[in-house]
Formats: structure tokens, C-alpha cells, sequence
């Protein structure tokens, strides 16, 4: 295209919507709530639903218990009740094409302004004869406008709406963007990418998702916008990683036999197939001259701090220093005791750094770390501050990666020479969730666990049980077992979850377990006085911990056998599930109880799931299913912009298609270097490149 052609597309395209006839000065503040400033961002503001009229039926052919839509015009509204206990009803006749329908609404006196003789509706329900009349309860209603006449048989979008917006105003906007703009819209991709892949082109494709054609072409149309989404995202995780292997040098971290067989004298046991293949997976990765960049991802009790273990010994008997960066001060010290305990005999020099230290024993540990004198950091994201040096920092280590952004990770590099990095998480991330928040990164996974795990029972008991499991809890408890139990979770606020926490422990020590030794933790505690309660706990001085979800991470007391969930319907799965896991990492089996009063079928599933399945890559997937992906890892905290149309779900395999190609666009065409990939190359950019660093792309 010309440079004249395209300062006109730019032109109509950036076009302030106060110039389209449809908003003007009156609707525009409504738009700007919505963020829709301009043509383009009209064009791209997907409808979020449609109503599909094709089938609309007229009010005198109405047929009983099937959903339907039909229009009317309202002749009557009539209300009643309300008064002296009684329910409130709110009555509103319809008529059109000699039929009439009467909309119910049962205790919603606030719809009754809503409604006067005169208007038009859309409604759509279950039809009910009563009599010898038709009746909906609690009709989907649309207000229509008076020039919306000829709907039948049209597919409408059902857009997000803000105060003073109405579906006709934004499809009246919308309408007129795409008159003006729809053919000077550019392709992002080939022509013979679209053949191959079969994808609409942009023109008809951005008319079909906004006024469908039919339903075959609203599909689509969608696939289209999907696939450009989820290609482009891909394309920029694929970019991401060259990135990382052409533009950056790292140590070469070979392994000999000689340091293989010394490194396992001091694993205390047999390691499972999984953890050898994950294991050949990051030898493999370290002798390579560019970082290593892989998720360890490994269900509760399969032994990923083995795997992390191995790869810092490695990186230290190949002269390099190593980082282990842990979520919470609790967990960097919980990794220090354990390395404590299988690193006693070996020379590997040790040192803590956390954002809880004295300011003399923080610089001793700087001064030692800029010196070499360190071989092994085990800390918290105070390793992140500016003040640390790591003269040979060969490889670094994260545990709980979904707690670390994308940027985070990314700190550690610029500090020097760019080390390897070994990220796990022990919550099991649903595979499309690991192409996405986690595409720059090879994964390795963790299924089985090591031979002797005890398993976990779990119960679901009725709420008149109570009393009989507090009763076996405290058998426990004198056969010298230990228990959690952990308060409701409450989201407004950590000094809210912190008196919920309080009345939970309160309650028990002056009824259920009077006569037992019960310590409390919660988010609001410092982080001396939270590791003070966690190692009392961990000694057995204490017998239970009540806690909120402060232990629901890497807490490993192997005597505790015994967990109680209180309000169970207020945690996801994977939630339930790490809470579970803190049990049972010992001699003896564990049992996990949770105490539930769920309101909605999702929360009763998802309970159920829990307690019929411990294998946690099957739960997690099925809370995506449940609670769709925005929930489970939030992609902001990643460092991503949110999915404008994708959905991970409904759209894995679009996502597999999109991941293929763009790994071979990228493969073809390294730096997106080549004229027909420049509006991708582009896009990609403007979407991507600072969240994830592609600054030096193109």
C-alpha cells in the first residue's frame, strides 16, 4: 500500500467516535466508559453473546416448555403483592401477529419501571400455557427501538453495556464503523497462509462477528479472530524464546559420570522414571551455551525439590553459583532446613537471604556473594534487589513459578551473565494454560510419586458429623499424629482473614481441642513470628496448626496427618487440593476433612471432585472446565494482557493449530524479517512487546 493509502486508513480508522453520526457528543462519555475511544476500537469491541432470531416464532404460534424468542408490544403492566409477607408479582402483556403472551416476574418490584405500554420487545424463555393463555417466568427481556422493525430471521450481537447504553445505540455505532472502514481494513496474514489454514478473511470477517450472515459464518468469523489471537501470542512466545537462546550466553554446565554418581550418594533413595527423565531433560538443557529456561511442574508429593537439588549440585561441581528463590520467608527457610539435611556431608557453601533479615547479616551475605565466597543462595524475592552481585551466577531456581511474573523472572538475568533457570510450581497447570502463561518455557512433568507415599483419605461429612470427627481427630492427636486446620477463606482483606482465623482458633481452644497444644498462623503475622509458630509446629511442641492458606504451599511436617477445611465452597480446587498435600508426607496415611455448605451446583461439583480423586492434573483441569482460566492464573500477575476472544477451553484445539504454525512461521522466518509477516510482526508488538521484552524484534 502507498504511503498516501495508508495515512487514509490510519485516518479513518483513528477517527474520534464523536464524528460517527450514531454517537455524537451525547453518547460519547458512554463509549469512553467502555474504553472505545475511536473506528478501530468500535470494530474490534466483540459482541460477548447473540441472539439468534432465525427461528423467531410469533406470538400465536407459541409452542409449550421449548426455548423461544418473540416480539411483541406491551399493552398491559400490571404488579400485585409486595405487602405484609406476601410475594411480589409484576405481570406484563404482550401482543403481536393476534397472539398474546404475559412475562411474570416473582419479588422484582424494581423491573416494574422499567416497563409502559407502547414499547417493543424482544423476549426469549420457556413458554408455559396456563389456561387458554401463554406465560413466561423470568423472560431474557430486549428493549426494542422504534427503527428496529426487521429483525426476523437476523442473528443479533449482544454487546457489554455501560449506564445510558443500549444494545441499539453501540449496533447503530458499530453499523456505521464498519461502513466507512470494513474495506480498507488491512490482512495481517498471506493469502496463502489463509488458504492453508482456512481462515476468513479480515473483511467478511469482521462484518460476520458483528452481524452474522448465518451461524455457519459467525463460526467462522469467531475462528478467525480466535486463531489471529492465539497465533499472534504464540508467535511472541516462539520469538521470545529464540530471543533467549540466539542473544544470550550461558555457562555450559556439562556433567561426567564422576559428578553424576556423587551427586546421587546424597539422594537418600531410588528416584522414579519421571524424575530421571526430568533429570536427562535438564542435564541436556545446562550443557547448552544458551540459558535453559524449563517448568517443573509435578503433582503434590512427586519430588521436584529432588530434581532441584540435583541441578544446583550440578551447576556448583561445574564452578558456577546457584539461586533458589522461594515464594515466602517460610518456604525459603523450609528449602534451607532441607538442604541442611542432605547437604551436611558436602562442601557446598550455603547462605539465606530474605527481605525479614537484620540490615548486618544482610550485607555480611551480600559481601560474601559479590566475593564468591557463596556457592548456594536460598531466599526470597530479596535476591531480586538491586544491591546483589553474583560474580559466576550460573543457574537459578524458582519454586512456586505461578507466584513470579514473566518480568521477575527476567530481573535476574540483567544482573550479569545470564544464568539457566529451573521454574517449578506443585500446582498442576491445565496444558493450555502451560502454552500460554508459560510458552516460553519446555516443560518437564512430575506424575508419580515416590514408592511409600502414604495416600490421603477424604471426607465430605454432613453437618451433624462434626462432632465424630473431632472426636477422631483427637484419638490422633493422642497417638501422637499432628493436625491443620484451616479457617474460611475470606477475600476482603488479610486483617478480615486474620480475625476469621482468630475466631476459628479461639473456638477450638475453648471447645474442640481444649485440652491440646494449638498454635495460630495467618498472613498478618511478620515474618519472624510466622517461621517462630511454623518450627514450633514442625518440633511437635504444638499439635495444631490453625492457619488461613499461609501453609497451603510447600509446608512439609511429615508427622502432620490430619487436615480440617472449614467452608470449604469458598476454595478452587487447586486450592483444596495444595491444602491436602500438606498431610501425609510421612510414615502414616493422612486424612483430610472438609466442612462444606455449597450453594450452586459448580461449588457441590467441585467438592465432589475433590474428594472422589487425589491425582491433581485431573482436578486442574477440571477447574478450568468449572471456573474458566481468568481464576486460576491471573495473566496479569504474569505479566500478560487478558484474552480479548479466546477462550482456553472451548478453544484448545485452535490453540495447538495457532502454537504449530507460529513455530514454524518463526522457524521460516527468524525475525519476522520478510515483507508478508510486517502487519503481524506489528501487531505483535503493540500486544506483546513490552510484557514480554521483544524490544529487539524487527
Amino acid at each position: 500500500m502507498s504511503s498516501a493509502g495508508e495515512k487514509q486508513v490510519l485516518a479513518v480508522l483513528g477517527r474520534p467516535l464523536a464524528q460517527l453520526r450514531a454517537v455524537g457528543d451525547r453518547l460519547l462519555p458512554q463509549f469512553h466508559r467502555l474504553e472505545l475511544n475511536n473506528v478501530l476500537d468500535l470494530l474490534f469491541y466483540f459482541p460477548r453473546d447473540y441472539e439468534d432470531l432465525t427461528d423467531l416464532r410469533p406470538l400465536n404460534q407459541l409452542q409449550s416448555g421449548s426455548l423461544q424468542s418473540a416480539v411483541g408490544t406491551v399493552t398491559e403492566v400490571e404488579a400485585s403483592g409486595g405487602s405484609f409477607g406476601r410475594r411480589h408479582v409484576l405481570g406484563v402483556l404482550i401482543e403481536g401477529d393476534g397472539g398474546y403472551l404475559r412475562l411474570v416476574w416473582f419479588n422484582q418490584p424494581f423491573m416494574q419501571k422499567k416497563f409502559h405500554t407502547g414499547q417493543r420487545l424482544l423476549v426469549s424463555g420457556k413458554a408455559v400455557l396456563k389456561g387458554r393463555a401463554w406465560e413466561m417466568t423470568h423472560p431474557k427481556v430486549q428493549w426494542l427501538a422504534a427503527e428496529e422493525t426487521n429483525i426476523e430471521g437476523r442473528i443479533l450481537p449482544l454487546y457489554s453495556l455501560t449506564e445510558g447504553l443500549s444494545q441499539h445505540h453501540v449496533r447503530r455505532a458499530v453499523q456505521e464503523a464498519l461502513g466507512i472502514s470494513a474495506p480498507l481494513l488491512e490482512e495481517a496474514f498471506p493469502e496463502s497462509f489463509l488458504t492453508a489454514h482456512q481462515i476468513m478473511p479480515i473483511a467478511p470477517a469482521i462484518e460476520n462477528i458483528h452481524f452474522p450472515a448465518d451461524q455457519a459464518r459467525l463460526t467462522e468469523a469467531r475462528r478467525r479472530f480466535v486463531y489471529q489471537e492465539l497465533y499472534i501470542l504464540q508467535l511472541a512466545l516462539a520469538l521470545r524464546r529464540q530471543q533467549q537462546r540466539v542473544m544470550s550466553r550461558s555457562p555450559q554446565l556439562e556433567i561426567t559420570p564422576k559428578i553424576d554418581a556423587r551427586i546421587r550418594r546424597l539422594i537418600p533413595f531410588e528416584l522414579t522414571p519421571d524424575q530421571e527423565a526430568a533429570i536427562r531433560d535438564l542435564v541436556a538443557d545446562l550443557a547448552r551455551p544458551y540459558p535453559m529456561n524449563r517448568l517443573l511442574q509435578g503433582d503434590v508429593g512427586t519430588g521436584k525439590t529432588v530434581i532441584a537439588v540435583y541441578a544446583v549440585l550440578l551447576a556448583i561441581a561445574a564452578g558456577s553459583q546457584a539461586v533458589l528463590m522461594a515464594p515466602t520467608e517460610v518456604l525459603a527457610r523450609q528449602h534451607a532446613a532441607t538442604l541442611d539435611h542432605l547437604l551436611h556431608e558436602s562442601r557446598v557453601r550455603r547462605a539465606i537471604l530474605t527481605g525479614g533479615m537484620q540490615a548486618a547479616d544482610k550485607s555480611r551475605v551480600l559481601a560474601a556473594i559479590a566475593a564468591g565466597e557463596i556457592d548456594l543462595v536460598i531466599g526470597t524475592q530479596a535476591i531480586l534487589q538491586n544491591d546483589v552481585e553474583f560474580p559466576r551466577l550460573g543457574l537459578v531456581v524458582i519454586d512456586e513459578q505461578h507466584k513470579f511474573g514473566v518480568r521477575q523472572r527476567a530481573r535476574l538475568k540483567s544482573a550479569g551473565a545470564d544464568p539457566h533457570y529451573l521454574v517449578m510450581t506443585a500446582t498442576p497447570i491445565p496444558r493450555t494454560i502451560t502454552m500460554t502463561l508459560f510458552g516460553d518455557l519446555d516443560v518437564s512433568t512430575l506424575k508419580t510419586a515416590p514408592p511409600g507415599r502414604q495416600a490421603v483419605r477424604t471426607y465430605l461429612p454432613a453437618a451433624d458429623r462434626r462432632a465424630s470427627w473431632w472426636e477422631f481427630f483427637r484419638e490422633k492427636l493422642r497417638e501422637g499424629r499432628q493436625g491443620y486446620v484451616i479457617a474460611p477463606l475470606v477475600e476482603e482483606s488479610e486483617e478480615i482473614e486474620a480475625a476469621s482465623v482468630q475466631e476459628t482458633f479461639e473456638t477450638l481452644i475453648n471447645g474442640e481441642l481444649a485440652d491440646f497444644r494449638v498454635g495460630l498462623a495467618h498472613g498478618r503475622l511478620s515474618p519472624a513470628e510466622k517461621q517462630q509458630v511454623m518450627e514450633s509446629f514442625r518440633r511437635g511442641d504444638l499439635q495444631v496448626l490453625v492457619s488461613t492458606t499461609v501453609i497451603e504451599v510447600g509446608v512439609d511436617v511429615p508427622n502432620a496427618t490430619l487436615m480440617t477445611i472449614e467452608g470449604g465452597e469458598r476454595f478452587g480446587l487447586s486450592q483444596l487440593h495444595q491444602l491436602r498435600g500438606r498431610v501425609s508426607r510421612g510414615l502414616f496415611p493422612g486424612q483430610c476433612c472438609v466442612f462444606a455448605d455449597p450453594q450452586t451446583d459448580e461449588s457441590r461439583r467441585r467438592l465432589e471432585a475433590f474428594a472422589k480423586t487425589t491425582d491433581g492434573f485431573e482436578l486442574a483441569e477440571l477447574d478450568l472446565a468449572i471456573r474458566g482460566p481468568g481464576d486460576l492464573f491471573g495473566s496479569r500477575q504474569h505479566g500478560l494482557p487478558p484474552l480479548w476472544i479466546a477462550d482456553l477451553l472451548r478453544d484448545a484445539a485452535v490453540l495447538d493449530e495457532a502454537r504449530r504454525a507460529a513455530t514454524e512461521t518463526v522457524a521460516a522466518d527468524p525475525g519476522l524479517a520478510q515483507p508478508q509477516h510486517a502487519r503481524l510482526r506489528r501487531m505483535m508488538l503493540v500486544r506483546y512487546g513490552q510484557s514480554l521484552e521483544l524490544g529487539d524484534v524487527g
